[in-house]
């Protein structure tokens, strides 16, 4: 890898000589053996572990850095590493390697009447991009889950976790060289220029074949408009949890301070709660003051103002925000309809919640609302691949191409066709 932080020479020439690497390294990843990926994913996990001082100073510098330019709590959350966070990272790429091999599997096979057989075969994508923001953890995620399904990665950290970001890269690096496989398999833009953002939505020359951002609603929408090859994303995560009818309040409650408060700079925390009308006289004034209690600003509709004064009015707005903060917007809905339609109108088809008791409600729920991640008497923090089983994701995809909700190793694979013929010919 470049050494970081490279700003000479033209962006330009330096990104088209990272797609040039990837390209010629997913030829050779793409067809590796489980075995030597999975070494080199375990070999990533003790260089990771190895190299936990140099990380965390990194991480010290970034997040002064961080601290010095203003950014936001919930920034300066994603970005911090300590001992206990870094070693999480490190057990999240031993645990990918883990995972079953997902190049190769038989998804289908038929035969047909003329005697062919057909089996359709899932292969690697090829190179996969990563753009992200302050969450230096997406590098070993991203990294790992790219080489478990054969691809390779180039990544584009933001300028607020560069340091750290480099650290772990060159970690995943050294893996890769210790397993024989190419370095160029995991690469990150050597460069804090924003032109490499640009640089890589133009596809460098065909080499890249996706491209995932992972950060704020103004990345996200660049990269969409701008992008001329696929885009995994989500714009943003505006969830709700709504507390329905026959909710037992205190899993109502419990659920919905882990949904909102666990950690609030997740895609995956809780937005918007909605409380059924017809519970609102016994549920609504519990759950908001536990809310209130906990330090969470709590904007609402007209009866939720009568409920608490320390309530504030919400405003049309409220509805279509993600707060990524200790805020939230309450509102009293006319029932399970009301509540999907709200969702509907406002939700971001991110992750939604239902607290019920009611089967049949929760079954309509999970159905009607068109969501990647529905959830019936959970939280909606449970919005992320470790949680699934994945091991990690690489993101949140809300779209309607076959990665949808964590992306992780199968998400991240194509298909083929393989055909078995006795020398048929077509009439």
């Amino acid at each position: 890898m470049p050494a970081p932080d490279n700003e000479n020479g033209d962006v330009a020439t330096l990104m088209g000589a990272l797609g040039r690497g990837a390209r010629a390294a997913a030829r050779r990843v793409g067809t590796a053996p489980a075995e030597q990926r999975d070494r080199a994913l375990a070999a990533m996990a003790v260089a990771l572990r190895e190299r936990a001082p140099a990380i965390l100073a990194a991480n010290r510098q970034d997040l002064a850095d961080g601290q010095a330019a203003g950014l936001a709590a919930s920034f300066i959350d994603r970005l911090a590493l300590d001992d206990a966070r870094l070693e999480a990272i490190a057990q999240a790429v031993a645990d990918i390697a883990a995972l079953p091999d997902p190049v190769g599997r038989v998804l289908a096979s038929w035969t047909q009447p003329n005697g062919l057989f057909f089996e359709r075969v899932a292969t690697p994508l090829g190179v996969v991009a990563v753009i992200f923001e302050s969450r230096p953890n997406v590098t070993a995620d991203a990294g790992a889950l790219c080489l478990k399904s054969g691809n390779v990665a180039i990544l584009r950290a933001g300028s607020d976790s560069f340091r750290t970001s480099s650290e772990i890269a060159a970690a995943m690096q050294d893996g890769l060289a210790a397993a024989g496989l190419p370095r160029e398999a995991i690469q990150l833009v050597p460069s804090r220029d924003r032109a490499a953002v640009g640089e890589i939505l133009k596809g460098l020359d065909g080499t890249i074949d996706v491209v995932v951002p992972r950060g704020g609603k103004s990345l996200v929408a660049r990269v969409q408009k701008e992008a001329r090859v696929p885009v995994f994303a989500h714009l943003d995560g505006n969830c709700h949890v709504y507390v329905h009818a026959a909710a037992e309040l205190d899993m109502a409650q419990e659920i919905l301070l882990n949904a909102k408060l666990r950690r609030t700079g997740v895609c995956g925390a809780a937005e918007t709660l909605l409380v059924d009308e017809i519970c609102a006289a016994t549920h609504l004034q519990p759950l908001v003051t536990a809310l209130l209690d906990e330090g969470c600003a709590v904007r609402g509709d007209e009866a939720t103002l009568a409920v608490d004064p320390r309530v504030t009015p919400a405003s049309e707005e409220d509805w279509r925000t993600e707060y990524l903060d200790r805020i939230i917007a309450v509102k009293v809905v006319a029932g399970l309809d009301a509540a999907i339609a709200h969702i509907e109108t406002y939700g971001s088809h991110h992750t939604d919640a239902i607290v019920t008791a009611d089967e049949a409600a929760a079954a309509r729920f999970l159905v009607e609302v068109d969501s990647a991640i529905v959830l019936h008497n959970a939280s909606t923090q449970f919005a992320d691949g470790g949680e699934f089983g994945f091991g990690a994701e690489i993101g949140i995809a809300t779209g309607r191409m076959h990665a949808r909700g964590p992306v992780g190793v199968e998400q991240l694979c194509s298909f083929k066709y393989r055909v078995h013929g006795r020398g048929q010919v077509r009439p």
